[in-house]
């Protein structure tokens, strides 16, 4: 009997995937008041009044037939987003999508076990790479923890696509490629791919059917990094990947012309569980500023990282270390979730290998050696100088709020995200003057296959508090009611998002349904304020909360005249990182990264004050 039970207990990382809800349709009518609501921040009461004629006229019209038909659609799938959304967020993206997609960010690991310290690059290298290593292989044996919301059991799809997983450029649409297969599905790539100094490696994690130990990793690494740093640069061919994308696509179609080895190459690294990349940078961090070491992790060298890869693990010479992943086939709470279990390991083993030092007889890395001829060797130089160009005009600063976290914004009854996202709001109202349109990630994982949703921060009762905050005239109490009410507003937006009520996507599925039958864009999407509220990607603010962890992330503004904002809650600091571009005359990071601090300890005040 004592058996039965145990074996029922243990739950299977995918068990529930066939059992999850479909991801809902929202009434009609609730998306567009919903909408109306989120674009009057944006319009004069003439303006709005126009709005609000198109949208009663697209409720009573085309966009009741529209509604209809993605009812009919979602009644073929379990989730009617998924395709559509991955096309038009991601692989129909004709722009860098290394420089202006892929997310990214800084090992925490110099707080506690491994502080910057040069020499020590492939030592915490192989002890980094054993622990992700262990938990692909948790995963295959689907032994990770299935993740819940309260009792809400979370889709675990993104989990699949951590491992093995690439994207591949096509001429007018990418692709993805997954090969992860668990241990029930059958068998799974097993090889990385190591890049250092413009040259390609690879070498199997497995061995005689037993994982390579730190040890074994660290012959393979000292190899591969011993011949790079005694023989000549190789050409550097992953830099291709920083390439808009149907230029990288016919590049690569090129180089499979050229000799079809290189297709084998080709595959061998989509294949691969992920990449390793060695980097001779030694950026400066410390806790309370992480700025070189994100910068460099999201837009450094591009010959030694594979943009299209779902996982680049990047280590510097100083033995800091970053992660470089492309966004389609997965948002950051799935990295973030293996990030920390590899974290809390190293830290229970204080950064060291504490097993057996035995190294076995294992076959040395092959290098990956492309057939490449003068076209291509000029290729990579002038996709080096155009990445080089664009990225120099990035504005990044990921900085430490240390004077509180999560600890105290609860013991104040606030919810920290919404905490955070209204102080953002405050201070883009203080350095612009006026209220800036803002997209927050909420996560629709409780469906199958749920990705994301929009929340909309700036609202009307965010915008009045702001003002309330600028009017000298305005007293506490008044602020702080304004504030409550703002906070509320929020909260319950965040909620419904997370339960399929959200507008965004919604609105999105009528416009590509028309688009589909061949019908004209409706005025509703063409109407101005459609694009002033950030409709159709226009956000001015692009934020995303990345978990209450030691992980921060980034990812580069949205439009040329907004910024990236991205931000972790611990329990005694908030860390932020910012992102804007140079050329950009309105904006700067660094400042509106500084006025978010100084609404931290304002928005703090207000609830002291009122309590005295």
């Amino acid at each position: 009997m004592e058996k039965q039970v145990l074996e029922s207990s243990e739950e299977r990382t995918f068990q529930y995937q066939n059992s999850l809800p479909s991801l809902p349709v929202p009434p009609l009518d609730e998306s567009l008041s919903k909408y109306l609501d989120a674009v009057k921040p944006f319009l004069n009461q003439e303006e709005y009044q126009r709005t609000e004629d198109i949208v009663k006229k697209f409720e009573n019209g085309i966009g009741k037939e529209l509604h209809q038909k993605l009812l009919e659609r979602a009644k073929t799938r379990r989730n009617w987003l998924e395709d559509w959304w991955l096309n038009v967020a991601y692989l129909d993206l004709r722009i860098s999508t290394q420089i202006h997609c892929n997310m990214g960010g800084p090992g925490p690991y110099i707080e506690h076990c491994w502080p910057p310290k040069e020499g020590t690059q492939i030592e915490r290298a192989c002890v980094n790479i054993w622990h992700t290593l262990k938990y692909w292989d948790l995963l295959r044996a689907e032994k990770v923890a299935v993740e819940r919301s309260g009792n809400a059991v979370l889709d675990m799809n993104q989990f699949r696509m951590l491992f093995c997983t690439c994207r591949i450029p096509g001429v007018t649409r990418d692709s993805i490629g997954s090969y992860f297969k668990t241990e029930t599905e059958g068998e799974c790539p097993s090889h990385l791919i190591v890049m250092c100094r413009g040259r390609v490696f690879a070498f199997d994690a497995m061995h005689e059917g037993n994982m390579v130990t730190p040890p074994e990793i660290f012959r393979q690494l000292t190899y591969i990094q011993k011949r790079c740093h005694s023989e000549p640069d190789g050409p550097g061919l992953a830099a291709l990947t920083s390439n808009e994308r149907t230029k990288w696509a016919e590049l690569r179609e090129y180089l499979i012309s050229l000799d079809p080895k290189n297709l084998t190459l080709l595959e061998k690294i989509q294949r691969s569980l992920f990449v390793v990349c060695l980097d001779d940078s030694s950026p400066h961090a410390t806790p309370e500023d992480y700025t070189e070491v994100t910068r460099l992790g999201l837009v450094g060298d591009p010959t030694v990282r594979w943009g299209d890869k779902s996982y680049n693990s990047i280590f510097f010479s100083n033995g800091t270390c970053s992660a470089l992943c492309d966004h389609s086939p997965f948002d950051a709470m799935a990295l973030i979730t293996m990030l920390s279990y590899a974290e809390k390991k190293i830290i229970e083993n204080e950064g060291k290998w504490k097993g057996s030092d035995k190294v076995r007889d294992i076959p040395w890395p092959e290098e990956l050696v492309f057939t490449v001829d003068q076209k291509v060797i000029k290729e990579i130089e002038h996709t080096k100088e155009l990445y080089y160009k664009k990225v120099s005009d990035l504005h990044l600063v990921n900085y430490a709020f240390t004077s509180f976290g999560k600890a105290l914004i609860r013991k104040r009854k606030l919810h920290p995200d919404t905490f955070v996202q209204l102080a953002l709001q405050l201070a883009y109202y203080k350095c612009h003057g006026r209220p800036g349109c803002c997209y927050e990630t909420a996560m629709t994982r409780r469906f199958y296959h749920g990705r994301t949703e929009t929340v909309r921060p700036c609202t009307m009762e965010a915008v009045e508090w702001c003002k309330s905050m600028l009017d000298p005239s305005d007293g506490t109490y008044q602020r702080l009611q304004l504030m409550h009410k703002a906070f509320a507003k929020h909260n319950k937006m965040r909620k419904e998002c997370e339960n399929g009520k959200g507008f965004d996507r919604h609105l999105l599925g009528l416009l590509l349904i028309a688009q589909e039958q061949g019908l004209p864009v409706p005025e509703l999407y063409v109407d101005n304020a459609f694009t002033a509220s950030g409709g159709g990607g226009n956000f001015i603010l692009s934020t995303s909360l990345t978990g209450y962890t030691r992980f921060t992330g980034s990812a580069l503004p949205m439009v040329y005249h907004g910024y990236g904002f991205f931000y972790a809650i611990r329990d005694d600091r908030i860390v932020t990182t910012c992102s804007s571009w140079k050329s950009c005359p309105e904006t700067d990071a660094e400042v509106l990264c500084r006025t978010v601090f100084q609404c931290f300890q304002d928005m703090l005040q207000l609830t002291v004050a009122a309590q005295l």
